[in-house]
């Protein structure tokens, strides 16, 4: 037989934070012998809280416990060195998910999450497609090297009557995206990420500054503003309630509600996505039939502005005749193909008039990808594989005016 074992406070400590145990203290003549034995907390030694550290970073300590361990952090300065290293030790248990996930696995995880427990805060349906498409280009970026930061791009655009292209880098690319996003930022009233020297006028002139303003090449440091600003995007418009959809964004030679301009965001933000992917010779698939719909939607609502713009500059047959605002007048009927797909009416003579399937003077069928290319600038409206009949001269006209929605 052995004789009882004395405790250690240490033990003693031990025994009470697992539950199993209590030491007994001295009685007093006082004491109801039958209540139950209750000690006041003893003060844990360095000991136990130096072997509760490694659970402490793991964030597997009991609230006590991990008060405990904090308190003794801010007067031990061993022990916090000690918890820094496990700190960053238990991060590198948490790498970053690989590149070879399928591209859309986030959003197909994400709408199956909210169709069962629907955020507080829902985003935005029309700030979705730029929540998604931000989300999956800093997927492909999420992988790359110093090296394939600095590889060659070359964005491409139409002008006038013909096509234009700058050669950059990938970190040129999210430079110029995340001084273009700036606009949105600005109409927001949150901060502008060329600060106070930002230049009057457009994406084109706010992308020339960025890349211009350091002596030395962009590189991989402009991926954390970009994607901090996107998050600080959509929480903000999340939070802004009914209305917001309408506030205007300055872009220079034109403006667009706030809901277009983060649909237009998107497009862009996936078209170049897309030419990261081409240069680095990696998959990139095109977004959700949804989204895509959207961005196609926003592209034909903008292609009556777009054609009087090319007539007032003499790059566009002259209208037919005046059609009073609200007025039916000559349409051509756009039908595009395949995902995202869908048909909109075109009017031709103003973009005040009212289409009018009465009134239609041609009809043209796109696939769905590449009237998107063509938007982008991508393709020539020479090049586009088009299904026409009706007046050609309206057709051409309006391929063209596809065309010029691009632009730096």
């Amino acid at each position: 037989m052995t004789g009882p074992s004395e405790d250690t406070p240490d033990d003693a400590y031990e025994r009470r934070a697992g539950g199993r145990a209590r030491i007994p203290g001295p009685r007093t003549a006082g004491d109801d012998l039958d209540a139950p034995e209750t000690l006041p907390p003893a003060p844990p030694s360095h000991a136990v809280l130096k072997s509760l550290l490694g659970a402490w970073a793991l964030a597997a300590c009991s609230a006590e416990e991990t008060q405990a361990v904090e308190d003794h952090l801010t007067e031990c300065a061993p022990c916090a060195e000690e918890a820094l290293r496990l700190r960053d030790a238990v991060g590198l248990l948490h790498p970053e998910e690989s590149l070879d996930l399928k591209p859309l696995l986030r959003s197909r995880v994400l709408e199956d999450c909210l169709g069962k427990r629907p955020a507080r805060i829902p985003v935005p349906v029309w700030a979705t497609p730029y929540d998604t498409e931000t989300a999956r280009l800093d997927a492909l970026l999420r992988d790359f090297g110093d090296s394939e930061w600095h590889t060659p791009v070359r964005l491409k655009w139409f002008e006038g009557e013909r096509g234009r292209s700058h050669r950059t880098t990938v970190a040129g690319v999210i430079g110029h995206l995340l001084t273009v996003d700036g606009m949105i930022a600005t109409a927001l009233g949150l901060e502008d990420p060329l600060g106070s020297e930002a230049p009057p006028g457009g994406p084109a002139e706010r992308t020339e500054h960025f890349w211009n303003s350091s002596p030395h090449p962009v590189t991989r440091t402009v991926r954390e503003p970009w994607r901090s600003q996107g998050h600080t995007l959509v929480r903000t418009v999340s939070f802004a309630g009914r209305g917001v959809a309408e506030l205007a964004v300055d872009y220079g030679a034109f403006a667009l509600p706030l809901g277009d301009a983060f649909l237009e965001r998107a497009f862009e933000c996936w078209v170049h996505a897309w030419d990261i992917a081409e240069a680095v010779d990696y998959p990139y698939e095109p977004p959700s039939g949804p989204h895509l719909h959207r961005m196609i939607d926003l592209a034909a609502r903008l292609l009556p502005g777009a054609l009087a713009g090319r007539r007032r500059s003499g790059l566009a047959a002259p209208a037919r005749g005046l059609v009073a605002a609200g007025a039916p007048g000559r349409t051509l009927h756009l039908e595009i193909e395949g995902a995202g797909g869908g048909g909109w009416d075109i009017a031709l003579d103003s973009p005040a008039a009212k289409p009018s399937r009465d009134h239609t003077v041609a009809e043209v069928a796109l696939d769905g990808l590449e009237f998107c290319q063509l938007a982008a600038g991508h393709i020539s409206p020479e090049e586009a594989a088009v299904g026409q009949t009706g007046d050609r001269e309206a057709i051409r006209d309006v391929l063209f005016a596809a065309a010029s929605l691009s632009r730096l």
